[in-house]
């Protein structure tokens, strides 16, 4: 699989902006990678760090489910990897977790995100609400907060891919 990564058009509406900034975002996680087996996936960066590619697509799975049907539809699906007693469960792999799998959970939630925030204007507000101060969020501020979760994981990411096989790149 080859993604190829294209920015949004300098003259994009705030609209196609946002959820092009997003995609640039989400195809960058995907280029950082690809052409790894499943073990490299999982190959940690550095001890004590337990920080894999594979774990960091799985947390943003769960931020995906999260942001987009909890928060913005107000509907609580539960966690995918994660639990009450271990909130960072997203981010630990064992041998059987694989890419493919990864992958797959993660484009549903991706396409599911695109389709659920297609139904509100960047000024409608989410039907869930902020855990620290009990308001909702506009869906500008969900895409905004997106970007931020992506663009923060991919520089992680970067690091990881680069202690994994020596890749570098933007």
């Amino acid at each position: 699989m080859t993604i190829t990564r294209e920015e949004p058009a300098t003259d994009a509406g705030e609209r196609a902006m946002l959820e092009g900034w997003l995609d640039y975002h989400r195809q960058t996680l995907i280029t950082k990678c690809e052409g790894l087996t499943d073990p490299q996936l999982r190959t940690a960066s550095v001890e004590p760090s337990g920080l894999t590619l594979l774990g960091l697509v799985r947390h943003l799975t769960e931020v995906e489910r999260y942001w987009f049907h909890e928060v913005l539809l107000g509907e609580d699906q539960g966690l995918l990897y994660s639990s009450e007693e271990d909130p960072d469960g997203d981010f630990r792999v064992t041998e059987s977790d694989t890419w493919q799998e990864t992958y797959a959970t993660w484009q549903t939630e991706v396409a599911a995100a695109r389709r659920d925030a297609a139904a509100f204007a960047l000024d409608d507000f989410s039907k869930g609400l902020s855990r620290r101060t009990g308001r909702p969020f506009n869906l500008r501020w969900i895409y905004t907060h997106m970007i931020e979760e992506y663009a923060r994981h991919n520089g992680h990411a970067d690091l990881v891919r680069e202690r994994i096989d020596g890749s570098t790149g933007d």
